[in-house]
């Protein structure tokens, strides 16, 4: 059975598609850009971005009975890999004793212009 996963402390979906999916016991996120749960995007630097982004997926990740400890992929959307030592800081913050799977690309443009996009996939307990 999949149950769709909706909360109002990260931001809506902007588009035809929820904040998460959950089948079985595992947690299927859309991608999170720094967009603020009001909608506001952070402009600031790519630890600024990526501090909200992980803001978010802990949010959507609460909601789903899951957590950044339960998370075994992440697959990040960089606009500059020329920015990955920076964002690769902050994310250790967040992944520093539980470290999942990632995959890291650099792409042409993300929606709004963000510097960062992050998806997961988590077990649910």
């Amino acid at each position: 059975m999949m149950r769709k996963v909706d909360t109002k402390k990260a931001p809506a979906a902007i588009g035809p598609y929820c904040q998460g999916m959950i089948i079985d016991r595992l947690f299927f996120s859309s991608g999170q850009i720094p967009l603020t749960p009001e909608g506001e995007m952070v402009n600031g630097s790519i630890e600024e971005q990526t501090h909200q982004v992980f803001s978010n997926l802990k949010a959507v990740l609460e909601e789903a009975g899951a957590s950044l400890q339960t998370v075994v992929k992440a697959t990040v959307f960089l606009k500059d890999m020329n920015t990955f030592a920076a964002f690769n800081i902050v994310y250790g913050e967040y992944f520093s004793e539980h470290k999942p799977a990632r995959s890291c690309v650099e792409v042409a443009r993300l929606p709004k212009d963000a510097m960062v996009e992050i998806e997961v996939i988590a077990s649910v307990d």
